[in-house]
């Protein structure tokens, strides 16, 4: 078996492999790499030793089982007994679930998880959106804090939980989409300093140096994350990767580093027979960033449209505080805006950023399927200041109005986990740091930023409370409830019908059609031959929806439309219409 690391600074190298060490040379053709020949069987510990330093991890461990401070261990991906072939389900046409293996389960593992993926084929999801799985210090956590871009949170269950995890949601119908962090990594337990330049003082970030992505070195760097995305939809058979702000990435180079990822996972996808996307979240609302790389863009095949969450929070809240005052202003107009031409800041005065923000997109040759649209996710959620969900001040209806804006927009849609039945367990914002100081300076921390805001500190989650962990695992008990059973009912039915009807995905911008009213709080739009309607007001609506059809879907029962072709929505409800 061959060892291989790249440490361009080291005079000597060694390898640490069960106790015994061996010194390693340099390579004859990659300057700054070292390597060496030696007998290595699964789940064997090894490390590096560069001069006369500690035992480290490898850089490209596919496996810590005792945490980021530990050995590595050998995994031997090809031994893994896959079950099920998969030939890969397309993102035009998906229904994503962004889903927490900390907290979906009380377990929290990956094992645990695998025993409600029939309730997600069942509601008819297409993709499961992990969030991070890479290990990080501590048995909890978000997972943005992740070390070894190459391996599994061990508390999840490691490589092989990862695997059964995959394998049992392709028996289920069910692509696997993994968000990985290429923005920064650590602090704790983050060993990269010591093995060459993976950072840079050239930028700066909110976590510090910047990941080098253009400063000397930087080849082997952005190599290191290119193949790190590339293993995980490889080796675990995944369907696509969402990459975490990539507006974060500090980058100058002629070749930006998205546009290479984007351009090696379509080369994979050929040699792999099976599709495979990238997701980007990011806050420019730049059209570029799922341009095709033929006409100028960066190529990424979908990004996160929080230009339309945040009217949709806003027209189901009420809320103006921070980003939300911009289209707090007239919710439905920004709303309305955001079903037709994606972003609402598209070179519009953003008074949160005190600037102009955004870019148009060209709603005539861009498809929809290029936008996910949500009305809450991990982000929305989890940095509130008690981590509420929309439920917790929601009525029904109006989580129902919610679920029909987002599961009959011209989007791709994104549930967040237990958003289905209207959960009423909050998610809340919990670490497990095992540095004292850094954990006092987290908790102290998230405390000053919403003191800020108003908030008494004994308000806000400690986040190094077990409890705080617990408080937000899903209880699985709800759905059989009311009014939860109702709410899951609604999202099933609606899904259901975004499958059956092709007018739902139809990725024509341009063909939506809406039509609103500010005060009485009613929206309208146009699918196709389909209608949806929603009234958020508290009192009754009436809505011309033209030759609106059949009731295909209603939250409520209907009036019967009048003499003057005016269809009476009762409040708080939603309707789909149709031939």
């Amino acid at each position: 078996m061959l060892f291989e690391v790249w440490a361009p600074n080291a005079e000597r190298a060694a390898l640490l492999l069960e106790g015994v060490t061996r010194p390693m040379s340099r390579h004859p053709l990659r300057a700054g790499w070292w390597q060496t020949e030696a007998e290595g069987h699964p789940d064997d510990r090894y490390g590096y030793v560069l001069d006369d330093g500690p035992v480290l991890p490898d850089p490209r461990s596919r496996r810590q089982p005792d945490g980021p401070d530990g050995l590595s261990a050998v995994v031997v991906h090809e031994t893994f007994d896959w079950q099920h072939p998969w030939a890969g389900r397309p993102l035009p046409r998906a229904v994503l679930y962004e889903l927490h293996i900390g907290t979906f389960t009380p377990e929290g593992t990956l094992d645990a998880a695998i025993q409600h993926l029939s309730h997600l084929a069942e509601l008819g999801i297409t993709h499961i959106e992990l969030m991070p799985v890479c290990p990080f210090p501590g048995q909890h956590g978000w997972g943005y804090e992740g070390v070894s871009l190459w391996a599994v949170h061990e508390p999840y269950g490691g490589p092989e939980a990862l695997k059964r995890f995959v394998d049992s949601a392709h028996s289920h119908g069910l692509g696997v989409v993994l968000d990985v962090v290429h923005n920064h990594l650590g602090p704790s337990g983050n060993y990269l300093p010591a093995f060459g330049p993976y950072f840079t003082d050239t930028h700066h970030t909110p976590w510090g140096a910047a990941v080098n992505l253009d400063a000397p070195g930087s080849n082997e760097v952005r190599e290191y994350l290119l193949e790190s995305a590339l293993a995980w939809l490889r080796d675990y058979r995944l369907d696509g990767l969402r990459l975490d702000a990539v507006h974060a990435l500090a980058d100058t180079r002629a070749y930006p580093f998205l546009e290479e990822l984007s351009t090696a996972v379509d080369v994979l996808a050929v040699d792999v027979d099976r599709p495979l996307f990238l997701i980007a979240e990011s806050d420019a609302c730049d059209p570029r960033t799922t341009t095709p790389r033929g006409e100028g863009g960066l190529g990424l095949h979908a990004q996160w449209n929080d230009d339309f969450h945040h009217a949709l929070h806003t027209a189901l809240t009420g809320e103006s505080q921070g980003y939300y005052a911009d289209f707090a202003r007239a919710p439905l107009s920004a709303l309305a805006k955001t079903l037709t031409r994606v972003f609402f800041h598209d070179g519009t005065y953003s008074s949160f950023r005190g600037r102009t923000h955004g870019r148009p997109v060209d709603r005539h040759r861009t498809p929809a399927h290029r936008f996910v649209g949500y009305a809450q996710t991990h982000d929305q959620i989890g940095n509130r200041a008690q981590g509420d969900r929309l439920s917790a001040t929601l009525t029904p209806g109006l989580l129902a109005c919610a679920a029909t804006l987002t599961l009959t927009s011209p989007y791709p849609p994104m549930l967040f986990m237990g958003e289905e039945w209207g959960a009423r367990t909050p998610w809340q914002f919990f670490t497990d740091h095992t540095d004292p100081e850094l954990a006092r300076a987290v908790r102290d921390g998230r405390r000053r930023e919403f003191a800020a805001h108003g908030w008494a500190a004994e308000d806000i989650p400690d986040p190094q409370d077990p409890a705080t962990r617990r408080r937000s695992c899903l209880d699985w008990s709800e759905p059989d409830n009311q009014p939860h059973a109702r709410l899951l009912a609604w999202h099933r039915e609606l899904i259901a019908l975004r499958h059956k009807r092709a007018d739902l995905t139809d990725p024509d911008l341009a063909a939506v059609k809406v039509a609103y009213d500010e005060e009485a709080r009613w929206l309208t739009y146009r699918r196709g031959d389909l209608r949806v309607a929603v009234n958020l007001g508290k009192e009754p609506a009436r809505i011309r929806l033209g030759d609106g059809g059949r009731v295909l879907a209603s939250w409520e029962p209907l009036g019967a439309p009048g003499a003057d072709g005016l269809l009476l929505m009762p409040p708080q409800s939603c309707a789909v219409l149709g031939p």
